[in-house]
């Protein structure tokens, strides 16, 4: 997909962060946008900066992307207003800190709800119409923390690396079954985004000092410059595309030690990781 233009692009999450970031940048190409998020004020900020970009048409729905039935609804609403679906890019995403001793069911539910389902609510309900237009794309984010796990966020590496699996997987049903539809899994590294702020955490964590060290010291890159690395990615069809140094850094850390990367996370998570609330 070398040209943009006149494209339909529906985004997940679009009310804020990189889903933002995506909505405008692809604005200014030209594409026609479906935009969603559970925050409706956010997903208006969102359409008013993506039609003040370009785009030639805009529509907003608030959706959960948990919720299978709204998902299904939602997908032929989208289809029946534009007529075609060419990009899905399912970036809705939320977080959830604590070890897993401490971890509530609940939560870890919540997270999967969203995180995971909601990737495959996004693939399996759009992925008709991608292959019907005959020039398609799915975008699915996954995060560096799908690439290597880390001490405290074990329901959500449950969940990037689920959406990892699930993406390759189906890059290579597309490739066999012949369709025009490319498949790309996003591993951003820290952006700078209210993921920190918004996610729940255990009885055992101290929310504002994970959400300051987040915000302080990890999310270095720009949530508009990790939309025009992911835009990059669709237009090249990459398979896999890594947001920021961090990123990169860390999945050739990874590669290079094996398993053995986890006992020098470990070492190196005691000294950083902020105390425990209780």
């Amino acid at each position: 997909m070398k040209n943009l233009s006149n494209k339909v692009v529906v985004i997940t999450g679009a009310g804020s962060g990189i889903g933002r970031a995506l909505a405008v940048n692809l604005a200014g190409k030209g594409a026609r946008l479906a935009l969603s998020d559970v925050n409706e004020t956010g997903l208006d900020e969102t359409a008013a900066l993506a039609k003040d970009a370009g785009a030639p048409d805009v529509q907003t729905a608030r959706l959960d992307v948990a919720d299978r039935d709204a998902f299904a609804a939602y997908a032929a609403a989208v289809a029946d207003h534009f007529g075609q679906v060419n990009v899905v890019v399912n970036n809705a995403g939320v977080a959830l800190a604590g070890d897993v001793v401490d971890l509530s069911y609940d939560d870890m539910e919540w997270i999967v709800g969203i995180n995971f389902w909601g990737v495959v609510h996004g693939t399996k309900e759009f992925l008709p119409h991608l292959i019907a237009s005959g020039e398609g794309h799915v975008v699915n984010l996954s995060s560096l923390f799908g690439l290597l796990a880390m001490p405290g966020q074990s329901a959500y590496n449950a969940t990037k690396f689920a959406v990892r699996g699930f993406t390759e997987a189906l890059r290579e049903e597309m490739l066999i079954a012949g369709h025009n539809v490319g498949v790309t899994s996003v591993h951003p590294g820290g952006i700078k985004t209210a993921i920190a702020r918004n996610a729940r955490v255990s009885d055992k964590e101290d929310k504002a000092a994970t959400a300051k060290l987040f915000d302080e010291k990890l999310a270095k890159m720009t949530p508009e410059r990790a939309a025009e690395i992911i835009v990059k990615g669709i237009v090249k069809n990459q398979a896999r595309v890594l947001v920021g140094l961090d990123a990169h850094a860390l999945h050739n850390f990874q590669k290079f030690t094996g398993s053995r990367y986890e006992d020098v996370v470990a070492l190196v998570s005691k000294k950083v990781l902020p105390a425990k609330a209780v």
